[in-house]
């Protein structure tokens, strides 16, 4: 059954609270909502037959996000509660729509008429099964023709899919998926930042590190019933989330390319440190000896970046601890960097004293270029990476204040 809303005057974000009798509610659907009069009615019918025929007792909510076109009054008309949502953008409207919410369980979808809210008991069904998060999967449940611009259908969603799945471990098959379900308390352990388009995904990527239960259901998506084009921009949303999977993922942003770069470059290094290497009719020399030391450098640099940014996500509520980073921290702390730091001075330094006595044994005079910067580039890369450890050795103490 649906339960009637007329008692409740719509809420404002700032307002937003569950309702004194909360305790009968199992169900809250949410349908963020931006001038959507054309389909806003097809959407609440549907949901609260829904409802009403699986004998859910539940309630629809329209998170207005600042409508001028009469969806506002449809909604009060049909019986659905409506939160008015002064700060603009689709993670705000679905924060406040939430949070107005009094089921146990939430069904988001959109107001566009795209999703078969028909649905809703699939989503409840693993809901009460102990699911914390269940997904629709628009590729198992079927893409009618013209619901989904061939660009999304068979290279943007399927890519960033397969991205969000390598970078995050996430059994989710369809991230960009807008119908979704799930328990308001696993939602509110969330702590979801972000107001706009990324709200969704960050909801996926959030659930998946923090090891939540996570499911997904078959579910339809059709043309939307509007008359004009929809709010999604390919390209700017495309990159959005890429953009967010790289932020939220300090590894492949940093730490793989990094350790990339250092191997990459001490190889060569190593191989070109004894003497000019040939290959067919090119030569390898102390030129080439120089940019792998800044191949070394730069690589460095990245992978110390990744332990800053993960430890301060996590010091900001960003990213759930990570077990493996304490393990490490036990063992490498400030001293042992403070340690290791000066060791890579003292090598830079004895070798760059050697190279200055090799250079007063010919009288500062003129010395063999190649020999002698097989021994200098070394040094000065030992000296720089030693001092780079002791500062970022500080640094990481200082980030490890508020998190000890």
């Amino acid at each position: 059954m649906v339960i009637a809303p007329s008692k409740f005057s719509p809420l404002d974000q700032s307002k937003a609270s569950p309702l004194q009798d909360s305790e009968n509610v199992e169900v809250s659907i949410v349908m963020p909502c931006l001038n959507e009069a054309e389909t806003l009615e097809t959407c609440i019918r549907k949901a609260q037959r829904a409802l009403d025929e699986a004998q859910i007792t539940g309630e629809v909510i329209v998170a207005d996000n600042g409508s001028t076109d009469g969806s506002v009054e449809i909604a009060e008309r049909l019986g659905a509660r409506v939160a008015r949502i002064s700060s603009k953008g689709y993670g705000n409207a679905l924060i406040g729509g939430i949070a107005a919410a009094a089921g146990k369980f939430i069904i988001m979808g959109d107001a566009d008429d795209s999703y078969d809210f028909g649905d809703i008991p699939k989503f409840v069904t693993e809901l009460r099964a102990g699911a914390q998060l269940v997904m629709g999967n628009r590729f198992r449940g079927g893409i009618q023709p013209g619901a989904m611009p061939p660009l999304h259908q068979y290279f943007g969603n399927p890519a960033l899919t397969r991205i969000g799945r390598l970078f995050f471990g996430s059994p989710v098959h369809d991230f960009y998926c807008g119908m979704r379900g799930f328990r308001k308390d696993a939602y509110q352990s969330l702590g979801l930042r972000t107001t706009g388009m990324e709200f969704a995904t960050e909801m996926v990527v959030k659930a998946t590190l923090l090891k939540q239960t996570i499911a997904e259901v078959p579910t339809t998506l059709s043309p939307d019933g509007r008359s004009r084009p929809p709010h999604l921009r390919t390209w700017r949303d495309g990159w959005r989330t890429l953009r967010f999977f790289l932020l939220y993922s300090p590894r492949w942003l940093f730490l793989y390319p990094g350790l990339a770069l250092m191997c990459v470059g001490a190889a060569l290094g190593l191989w070109l440190l004894p003497a000019p290497r040939t290959i067919g009719s090119v030569t390898f020399d102390v030129h080439t000896l120089l940019y792998c030391a800044a191949m070394v450098l730069l690589g460095f640099q990245a992978v110390a970046f990744a332990v800053f940014t993960k430890l301060f996500a996590i010091t900001e509520g960003l990213l759930p601890p990570d077990p493996a980073l304490d393990r490490v921290f036990r063992y490498i702390n400030l001293e042992v960097g403070l340690a290791v730091g000066s060791l890579l001075i003292l090598a830079g330094m004895a070798t760059s004293v050697f190279a200055v006595r090799m250079w007063g044994a010919h009288h500062f005079g003129q010395l063999d270029y190649p020999h002698t910067m097989r021994i200098v580039i070394p040094g000065a890369l030992l000296l720089i990476v030693g001092v780079q450890t002791i500062f970022s050795s500080f640094f990481l103490s200082v980030l490890g204040l508020r998190r000890r």
